[in-house]
């Protein structure tokens, strides 16, 4: 029996019911003999983490658009929140810790430089429109490893494909808003957790806010700190869904109604601010010019995307513009549109 074969024992020794067990996996698209070390979900987290596109997360907006300071988010810091908070919660309840994790450090590849704000201006320029969940399955898909994709698993891809929200549902009602797997409907809620914490907290250190703007009500019941406001979403969320032994997943009215509460704040009073706003505006600009550049000059581009995909100029340019980190952006567009200084020889 190879070691692999022992955790997939374990597994099934020790999960919950309701878990999605490595050795029930439903494939890859493209099937590959199994490991003798890694279970699949561990060898797709591992494939997600050593990929070009987790690596450009460290310089992708979170909120604050290419920040000098040291302790702002960025798009990679807040999916390794993302992880922490869903693996808490899936060891808690007994689910695949492995397969949570691979989904959310997946979840984010496909985002775009500078943010929503970046998201928004693909999605009017772009004729097929964009999301940057699905943007994230193409590039698992297709865009690593030169046009090969990362062949990951259909439940990885799933969770990866499932975790957006915007302004909608923490928990979906309908069905075919969820992910297949308990583990991917636990990315979707701790990818809100983290954000609506750690977007507070960027706003108050970078002063958009003050903390006596956060609503008393918000504040008395989630917590008056960071840390607290974590522990009260996700010890709720724990409880709750183990009161309802796992045939869902749930918060308390009380707990939801104030974490709804705080995102709505969060989009009124930092999202949607006047500060954020016209530094959206610019970065907009920015990305409207170089589609409109790279459109009229896509040989350009074709030494950065997979060959299989040339026929169509707009998917091309999209692929590229939002595989770019934000400093890449505004560095192409400085070469591109702005004077250069003379160099004297």
């Amino acid at each position: 029996m190879t070691i692999r074969e022992q955790t997939e024992d374990i597994e099934k020794t020790i999960l919950h019911a309701k878990a999605c067990l490595s050795s029930r996996s439903r494939g890859r698209l493209k099937p590959e003999k199994e490991g003798e070390i890694r279970t699949c979900f561990q060898r797709d987290r591992d494939r997600i983490i050593h990929s070009k596109s987790f690596r450009r997360l460290k310089h992708k907006t979170q909120v604050f658009l290419a920040p000098r300071g040291d302790h702002y988010r960025t798009r990679l810091t807040h999916v390794l929140e993302v992880s922490q908070i869903a693996r808490t919660i899936a060891r808690a309840l007994r689910l695949n810790e492995d397969l949570t994790e691979a989904i959310a450090l997946g979840h984010d590849l496909g985002h775009t430089p500078f943010g929503h704000a970046g998201e928004n201006i693909l999605r009017e320029i772009h004729p097929g429109g964009f999301d940057h969940f699905k943007q994230s399955l193409r590039v698992v898909d297709f865009l690593e490893n030169s046009g090969e994709g990362l062949n990951l698993t259909y439940e990885v891809r799933n969770g990866i494909v499932t975790h957006s929200k915007g302004k909608g549902l923490i928990i979906p009602e309908n069905r075919g808003d969820k992910a297949d797997t308990l583990e991917g409907q636990i990315v979707r809620v701790s990818d809100i957790f983290a954000y609506v914490n750690h977007d507070l907290d960027d706003a108050l250190r970078a002063g958009v806010i003050k903390k006596t703007d956060i609503p008393k009500k918000i504040m008395k019941v989630l917590g008056d700190s960071h840390s607290r406001r974590i522990d009260t979403m996700v010890k709720d969320f724990i409880h709750q869904s183990i009161k309802a032994h796992l045939e869902s997943l749930h918060m308390s009215e009380e707990i939801s109604a104030a974490t709804y509460a705080l995102r709505d704040f969060l989009f009124d009073s930092v999202y949607e601010s006047g500060k954020i706003i016209n530094e959206f505006k610019k970065a907009k600009k920015v990305l409207r010019d170089l589609y409109a550049y790279y459109l009229e000059h896509i040989e350009e581009v074709y030494m950065h995307i997979p060959k299989k995909e040339k026929v169509n100029k707009h998917r091309i340019v999209c692929d590229f513009i939002a595989g770019m980190t934000d400093r890449f952006a505004l560095m192409t567009y400085e070469k591109l549109f702005l004077p250069q200084q003379w160099t004297v020889l």
